[in-house]
């Protein structure tokens, strides 16, 4: 079931790479949010109520509700739905992120690591790498926007790599992933109503 949950993890990043609606980027963080706290589920070794309130409330609450309704805003106060017309096309991106990929499963198997978090260390790295992509291939800020916060899911499942026998560590790397998502968004949304402002203020004149 594990292994099922972090495949259809990838795909969400291989979705990301050839989708150009910034509504479907939301759809894509949100889904990866319910698969997030899918994995935290299965991978926590002994589920204590406290803890298991604690995940489904930092997941599905925060990634699923809050984040989304948060991009969703931002959407719609720039009115952008799509990335830049010359952001790269679709087929290259694609091919770029299967490079990803490939060379995600490379380093993975070059650190020996555990076959069981095996796939966990592949997928993280690949969603680095995603994540990254976007941010540099993209020239809308709500793309680098998107990019940041696959790089924060990613950190995330790795923590779940070394800390199914920790759920310590599991909350800990959900609360340094709000942290910083919250911050990012701050930013940005402050960054939207100064733009929005701005505007509003040429308009009157």
């Amino acid at each position: 079931m594990t292994v099922l949950v972090i495949i259809v993890f990838a795909i969400t990043l291989i979705y990301f790479s050839v989708t150009e609606r910034f509504r479907i980027y939301v759809n894509l963080i949100a889904t990866q949010g319910v698969l997030l706290f899918a994995l935290s589920f299965l991978e926590l070794e002994r589920i204590t109520l406290a803890t298991l309130l604690f995940v489904a409330t930092e997941t599905l609450v925060f990634k699923v509700i809050v984040v989304p309704t948060l991009l969703y805003r931002i959407i719609r106060k720039t009115g952008e739905e799509k990335v830049h017309e010359k952001s790269m096309p679709g087929f290259y991106s694609l091919l770029l992120v299967s490079l990803g990929l490939i060379l995600s499963i490379v380093v993975s198997f070059s650190l020996k690591t555990n076959p069981e978090n095996l796939i966990f260390f592949v997928v993280s790295f690949f969603a680095i790498y995603t994540g990254l992509f976007l941010i540099i291939s993209h020239k809308k800020v709500f793309s680098h926007l998107v990019g940041f916060l696959i790089v924060e899911n990613a950190v995330l499942l790795l923590s779940m790599a070394i800390g199914s026998q920790i759920p310590m560590l599991i909350n800990i790397g959900i609360l340094l992933d709000i942290f910083v998502s919250v911050l990012i968004l701050g930013i940005f949304v402050m960054r939207v109503k100064q733009h929005t402002s701005e505007l509003t203020m040429l308009k009157d004149d």
